[in-house]
């Protein structure tokens, strides 16, 4: 089963953090290891300058591998220095998926 992170961080800097994981997504592409099936970036509608990111693993030691690479925790870094304060993550095993 997949494994998600989920990321929840606030920012007046929404541009530039999409900049950054559009970055880091096109050098993983190209250099290879781990990455996630798939990453989503939400708004909150009830918190300004509040979003999510929701990043799919197919498992949690792939998204294990990944979180332990240095050009990870450089995106990490960058993505927070652009926060308002720290980001919250979530790790999430999922034990249902269903598509209706």
């Amino acid at each position: 089963m997949s494994f998600i992170q989920i990321i929840e961080f606030s920012t007046q800097k929404i541009d530039e953090v999409q900049k950054i994981g559009n970055e880091f997504r096109d050098h993983r592409l190209k250099e290879g290891g781990p990455k996630p099936s798939r990453v989503m970036i939400g708004r909150d509608r009830d918190r300004e300058n509040g979003y999510v990111q929701i990043v799919e693993f197919p498992s949690y030691e792939v998204a294990m591998e990944n979180s332990n690479r240095p050009d990870t925790t450089d995106f990490s870094q960058r993505m927070a220095a652009l926060c308002d304060g720290p980001p919250k993550f979530l790790n999430v095993e999922v034990i249902s998926d269903e598509t209706l």
